[in-house]
């Protein structure tokens, strides 16, 4: 069983027959349930040992399932915060895992379902608990009110999806996605020297994947504090190689590395030539496959 993925769109609407949910900012994973719990990344990674609090509360749950769902970390307004997720262990935030589909519930297996019937099948499971695992609401049709709302406290965007629609394991129209600023996830390709008294490296150089290859997407030089530098050059310390792994070199100076890890970037807009223009680092993310990473 893989996930259903959304396909990204620019503006909200309304919609009979449409629900609209908030876009969560974490890590998206599956949780399997059966003689033991297992929560697994996109990326086929297992999540069990670095969230134990939300594998004991799936524990806990009646019956056998497969459910779908978000890890997050939220901050003092409620909002998921991809960063405080990222530093989780050395802050001891609270980690949750907001469920929004169910692929399977006592050995039936639910896809082909339409998918309100299947939210009713996942509210009979987790109900209205406040721990660890929380059922994520949604609105009907009102998706333009409710992206209006998500702007207004400062979330990353909205889901929109077909009430009809059965859960795919692949990229579909059915799920849409409506960011409230323009972001992005990347691969890294190399980084430049530091100048003046910065530390590590001065920024990262990335790119996404067209047709097998990766095409160079700008440079990464904002975002970063001391404790960042030092965490994003240790995981790419070990990855320097002499093959630049863009399909066309940028032309600076750099130290290449293994296109092996995906962050994503907020950004203001595309140029014409595909660079994104004043990229800010978000955060590395350990559940995405970097052939995966493509121009949304």
């Amino acid at each position: 069983m893989t996930p259903m993925l959304a396909v990204l769109t620019k503006a909200p609407f309304d919609r009979k027959g449409w629900i609209f949910e908030i876009k969560w900012d974490g890590y998206r994973a599956l949780a399997f349930k059966d003689k033991d719990v297992r929560l697994i990344s996109r990326n086929q990674k297992s999540f069990n040992a670095r969230y134990p609090t939300i594998v004991n509360a799936l524990k806990k749950l009646k019956g056998t399932f497969v459910i779908d769902g978000e890890i997050v970390v939220l901050d003092d307004k409620g909002r998921s915060n991809f960063q405080l997720l990222q530093n989780y262990l050395k802050t001891h935030d609270t980690p949750y895992y907001y469920v929004f589909d169910i692929l399977s519930f006592n050995g039936k297996d639910v896809r082909s379902l339409p998918l309100l019937a299947r939210k009713k099948i996942l509210k009979k499971l987790i109900g209205k608990k406040k721990g660890a695992i929380r059922l994520s609401e949604y609105v009907e049709e009102k998706g333009k009110a409710f992206f209006l709302a998500a702007e207004k406290h400062g979330l990353e965007g909205i889901m929109a999806k077909n009430g009809d629609s059965p859960y795919q394991g692949k990229r579909s129209s059915d799920w849409l996605k409506i960011k409230t600023s323009m972001s992005q996830e990347v691969v890294i390709g190399g980084f430049t020297a530091p100048k003046g008294s910065r530390k590590r490296f001065g920024g990262l150089l990335v790119g996404v994947y067209k047709q097998g290859k990766l095409i160079y997407a700008g440079r990464v030089g904002g975002g970063f504090n001391e404790e960042l530098l030092e965490e994003v050059y240790r995981n790419l310390r070990p990855l320097a190689t002499r093959t630049c792994p863009f399909h066309e070199t940028p032309r600076t100076p750099a130290t290449w590395v293994k296109p092996k890890l995906v962050c994503e970037v907020v950004f203001a807009e595309w140029t014409k030539d595909g660079i994104m223009r004043q990229p800010i680092f978000k955060g590395l993310r350990i559940d995405k496959n970097p052939k995966e990473v493509v121009r949304e």
